[in-house]
């Protein structure tokens, strides 16, 4: 799902962005940060962070400077990869 979303965000910045000019109040564009959020945190986590983007994007707000997040592993997946190199190590130092 996350390479049609990707497509899709391309076809806009091709076709109807080039006739809409420069409007966003945000950088990098509403479609450049929709497109690197589903490319970094995938389609539904970046479908949700450019939708709050795009509500963000409106006259009363002050614009300016907004990059996407980074992508945060969650725990459980920081502990596997802490055993897995310990797991590593230990068998190297077997090993030599």
């Amino acid at each position: 799902m996350k390479y049609p979303l990707l497509w899709l965000i391309k076809l806009y910045q091709w076709t109807i962005s080039p006739m809409l000019g420069p409007v966003c109040r945000y950088y990098p564009s509403c479609s450049h940060y929709g497109y690197t959020a589903v490319h970094r945190h995938g389609a539904l986590k970046g479908t949700g962070l450019t939708a709050w983007r795009i509500l963000r994007c409106n006259p009363w707000s002050p614009g300016g400077v907004d990059h996407v997040p980074a992508r945060k592993h969650p725990v459980w997946h920081q502990r596997i990869r802490s055993r897995w190199q310990q797991h590593r190590t230990q068998s190297n130092a077997q090993g030599a």
